[in-house]
């Protein structure tokens, strides 16, 4: 089976290296790098060719909807699920005006999170509760 290739974009280490440890353990996963910026991110996606991208969005430098908009611009095949603790509309709209397909809560758990995954992966988009009703 092939693995799904997944590509960690957060600020934070610490949240970084809990997605990783979280997502490794899952077989049909497959972390191909994390990194702390947007800059960074692109590159990577551009090299690694990715089919989801975890993406943070309030990161310094280059922020998650500005990265993804260039990601999607440039990796026809890769898609991004932003994972941020913003719930608000503005960021929402922001991520999916910027070709996100899915978004996840970082108060949701962990479980959520792979399932958008999988989900994204199989090609639907995903929302968790807290930002469908926007």
């Amino acid at each position: 089976m092939e693995k799904i290739k997944i590509l960690i974009v957060d600020d934070h280490t610490i949240v970084r290296h809990g997605i990783c440890q979280a997502l490794s353990k899952e077989d049909d996963f497959k972390i191909i790098a994390d990194v702390g910026n947007g800059r960074m991110a692109i590159e990577l996606a551009f090299t690694t060719q990715p089919e989801i991208v975890i993406m943070d969005i309030s990161m310094p430098d280059l922020n998650g909807i500005e990265a993804t908009r260039q990601i999607l611009a440039n990796n026809f095949n890769t898609k991004v699920i932003a994972l941020s603790m913003h719930a608000e509309k503005v960021y929402v709209q922001g991520m999916l005006n910027a070709g996100a397909s899915g978004y996840v809560l970082k108060s949701d758990s962990f479980t959520l999170l792979i399932d958008a995954v999988r989900t994204v992966a199989s090609g639907e988009n995903y929302f968790c509760d807290g930002v469908r009703k926007l």
